[in-house]
């Protein structure tokens, strides 16, 4: 037992069931499977946001341009749609992604050719991206009765019981998995942010998968673009603003390093479902909007001190371990 609870995801699991189970308690209906699939529903997009932060974030970089990038990107399809009611639905998804692939190309760009400190690219774009949203929509909305009814309703159609927007989630989080452990770019992404001095001996071109996570992240904000407007049917150039912060949050909670090359897709996807609880639940409970603020930084701030304190354990015993080796060989 002691073993299990040491382990990062399940240790984490836990605390989410106890959570839903102490809310439970001021409201009664909130751990009732409908709910819980509205809880999940409501944190699909931070899940895929999530999952293209957390690839960045493992190779030792970070963008903080993601909610940004889904501002311009829900803004340009929504417009496209109403200006061209015509347009097959299909295209539209796929210019979303391709335009948030895109924006994540320019970001690897600055990154990987002239080798600009991500933090700075990234918060340079994420202002450019916003400004780019403005000027697109000269500072207007884009309501429900100027999109199509197909454009809208994508997300809400429920399949087995669950909305298109879950379950395109569902599939992001497999396919993710699937990239980051059973791809050579997945192997090349854990060893460019784990050891990139080791990578580069090794044959791995760090830059090139520093350069490819930022794509593959601005083509889920692009996807994550089009799932906001339909599924708010509204457009607008502050949308899902700070969202970047919690994209970035649900990796620190799921024990995502950092510092890079650590980190596992369940571990992303149970932080976000932590924060979703969370923020659904302080308003049941009724919990102001600033103290669920000051709850969740505070708990941003405890995951990362439980991350760098079990890092620093890690690092203890390996050269613990190390020390021990070369006493013994000395010896022999």
């Amino acid at each position: 037992m002691q073993r299990l609870l040491k382990n990062r995801e399940i240790l984490l699991a836990l605390i989410i069931v106890v959570m839903i189970a102490g809310f439970s308690t001021r409201a009664s209906n909130f751990a009732t499977p409908g709910n819980l699939a509205t809880i999940f529903n409501d944190t699909s997009i931070l899940i895929i946001l999530a999952l293209g932060q957390m690839t960045v974030i493992l190779t030792k970089s970070i963008d903080l341009s993601v909610a940004a990038n889904l501002a311009f990107t829900g803004m340009a399809v929504a417009m496209l749609d109403a200006a061209y009611p015509g347009l097959p639905l299909a295209l539209l998804v796929v210019l979303a992604i391709g335009i948030g692939a895109a924006l994540g190309a320019i970001n690897g760009f600055l990154v990987w050719l002239l080798q600009i400190p991500p933090i700075v690219v990234t918060l340079g774009t994420l202002t450019i991206y916003r400004g780019m949203a403005f000027v697109l929509s000269g500072g207007s909305w884009v309501n429900a009765h100027q999109m199509t009814p197909d454009f809208l309703d994508l997300p809400r159609i429920a399949v087995l019981g669950l909305p298109i927007l879950s379950w395109v989630a569902i599939a992001i989080v497999f396919l993710i998995w699937f990239v980051l452990t059973r791809t050579p770019f997945g192997r090349s992404t854990y060893a460019a942010g784990g050891n990139p001095t080791a990578a580069v001996y090794a044959g791995i071109d760090v830059g090139r998968a520093r350069f490819l996570a930022f794509v593959l992240s601005g083509a889920l904000a692009g996807l994550s673009g089009y799932l906001w407007v339909s599924r708010y049917a509204v457009a607008y150039v502050d949308i899902a603003a700070g969202f970047e912060l919690d994209s970035v949050a649900a990796n620190v909670i799921g024990g995502v390093s950092i510092a890079g090359g650590i980190g596992s897709v369940i571990g992303t996807v149970l932080g976000a479902l932590f924060l979703g609880v969370i923020k659904n639940a302080l308003p049941v409970i009724g919990i102001s909007p600033f103290a669920q603020m000051a709850i969740s930084g505070v708990v941003i701030v405890l995951a990362v001190v439980f991350n760098a304190r079990a890092e620093a354990k890690k690092g203890r015993i390996i050269l613990r371990d190390r020390a021990a080796k070369d006493s013994q060989e000395v010896t022999a």
